[in-house]
């Protein structure tokens, strides 16, 4: 469908010799389901403001404490070196949730276990960790990935 709609644009506006690049985003799998998520309206009496709080739907709740493997893109939290904690993301860097390109549901809090750092790069890779879901706590990421480590 994309094609066709590229497509369409090529022919109608006459845009020759243009080369178009795809940049690889994350696996479809655990990200889509991820992506079945709601929000409501919750007063925070720390913040004095209302929050967003995740709903979360049943299919979400299947992959609590369940172990997922999935891709997508570092985005560091202190330099670009070894990470034990960062923010994984399904777009990359520049179009990531922070950046303002994706929603929440696109990314979520990394933990390794301790000495199992992956070494940061800005290209896809895969990881796999142990999804715990948080729907309350404001001060971190609806989702949390524990025990992660790289798939090679």
């Amino acid at each position: 469908m994309k094609n066709t709609i590229v497509l369409l644009l090529i022919t109608f506006f006459g845009v020759q010799n243009m080369s178009f690049t795809t940049l690889p985003i994350g696996d479809e799998g655990p990200w889509k389901t991820l992506e079945k998520v709601t929000f409501k309206k919750k007063f925070d009496k720390t913040l004095g403001l209302y929050v967003d709080q995740p709903v979360f739907s049943k299919e979400i709740k299947t992959l609590n404490k369940k172990e997922i493997t999935l891709k997508g893109y570092i985005i560091p939290l202190e330099g670009y070196q070894e990470q034990n904690y960062f923010i994984f993301s399904k777009f990359p860097y520049n179009m990531c949730f922070f950046c303002g390109g994706a929603g929440p549901e696109t990314v979520m809090e990394v933990e390794t276990k301790k000495g199992k750092e992956i070494k940061y790069t800005s290209k896809l890779i895969t990881i796999k960790g142990k999804l715990k879901l948080n729907g309350d706590n404001v001060d971190r990421l609806m989702y949390i990935l524990e025990d992660a480590q790289l798939v090679k």
